[in-house]
């Protein structure tokens, strides 16, 4: 299919991105200039046809011209005709159109003020994000895009930990193919931006005339004692509390590798033949939140947006979660095998896992839960939908 038109804007710029993903979801193509720079923007020609000489812009295969991002993403989500974006009814349009002024005068706005004062400006206002989630509308389209800066700048653990809601519907939005195939991975934010002065540059001082330095005598260097020329170098911290457990026969690699690479009841029979429960321990994870979930590709993004806060933890941890049910009714839960006998920090530490009870099985409860065990392994249900294996 040829291209609708073109926007063009500097690379990255999450304003165009929700028009790209309203793109993607009609199945529509639009093209965005690779080497657009300002300078060539703001050519004579192009301020004719763009008098603001403001980014984005967009100029449609027919002509078409238009300028303001929201603008431009509406005129992409509304081309295709009986599009499921913009809703089905009145009340559903007007809900949509809340949802995409919301995005842009409140989130984008405030996120201005926050972000602005970072850089030089105004004091910032905290934006205030409360939305529920039954199908992707442009609105989510709008307000995720605009949340993308925010999460990756500003909103650090300690802020994201007030807004679980929010985390599990910004996640599973941006955890979506047409997402991910405009935006990529969002890096969560480890450490939020702070404001920095700028340095005062240092006045010159008057030149004097140089005095010439008299020869010092050279001092004689002490000879170094001994033993501190003997002293052996600290060794390096371990990178995490669970390599200080006492080696266990049962390799985590081994055990990935079989599962990989063998029919599951062939795995299974060496994973119950080498495990060792001093060593590892075993976790039947259910997500807090079943009764919030609606269908099940998004329940499936949702396991998926917690596996890719888990990287600390591919050494230590396996992991097979998946989505049971259909649409509008459905639910996450798995077991989990995890080095130690607790959940360990890789694991506590993700923003998500306040979302999820990691309850401990015993080893005198193997021989119960021993079917159960493989079954999730080997996503042996009638009802299953989806699922993913954390490895």
């Amino acid at each position: 299919m040829a291209p609708i038109g073109k926007i063009y804007s500097y690379p990255n710029n999450p304003r165009v991105a929700k028009a790209l993903i309203a793109a993607r979801y009609n199945g529509l193509e639009v093209e965005v200039p690779a080497d657009f720079t300002m300078e060539t923007f703001k050519s004579p020609e192009n301020l004719k046809k763009f008098p603001l000489g403001k980014v984005p812009v967009f100029e449609g295969a027919d002509g078409f011209q238009l300028f303001e991002s929201s603008a431009i993403a509406y005129y992409v989500a509304a081309y295709k005709e009986n599009t499921d974006l913009l809703g089905a009814t009145a009340a559903e349009r007007a809900l949509v159109q809340q949802w995409i002024l919301f995005a842009d005068n409140e989130v984008n706005n405030n996120f201005s003020a926050w972000f602005g004062p970072l850089m030089g400006y105004q004091p910032y206002l905290k934006p205030s994000v409360d939305a529920a989630i039954e199908k992707v509308t442009f609105a989510d389209i709008c307000v995720a895009t605009s949340l993308v800066g925010p999460y990756k700048m500003v909103f650090d653990k300690e802020f994201r930990a007030q807004y679980k809601n929010v985390n599990r519907y910004f996640n599973t939005l941006i955890n979506q193919p047409h997402f991910k195939a405009v935006v990529g991975d969002i890096p969560l934010c480890e450490t939020a931006l702070k404001y920095t002065p700028p340095k005062k540059e240092k006045k010159p001082a008057a030149e004097q005339p140089k005095k010439e330095k008299k020869a010092e005598p050279k001092k004689e260097k002490k000879p170094e004692a001994a033993e501190e020329a003997d002293e052996p170098k600290p060794e390096p911290k371990p990178k995490s509390a669970l390599d200080l457990l006492p080696p266990s026969p049962f390799v985590m690699d081994a055990w990935k590798r079989m599962y990989s690479n063998n029919d599951t009841d062939v795995a299974m029979k060496w994973f119950w033949e080498n495990h060792d429960p001093q060593g590892f321990s075993l976790w039947k994870v259910d997500y807090k939140y079943n009764d919030e979930l609606t269908q099940t590709f998004m329940s499936n993004n949702l396991i998926g947006g917690f596996y890719a806060r888990l990287e600390r933890a591919h050494k230590y941890a396996f992991g097979s979660m998946i989505v049971r049910g259909t649409n509008n009714n459905n639910t996450i839960s798995g077991y989990w095998l995890i080095r130690g006998q607790e959940v360990p920090f890789e694991i506590y530490d993700a923003a998500d896992y306040e979302s999820y009870n990691f309850t401990k099985v015993e080893p005198a409860q193997y021989e119960e839960k021993k079917k159960e065990i493989e079954d999730y392994m080997s996503w042996n249900f009638e009802d299953l939908a989806d699922g993913k294996i954390f490895k």
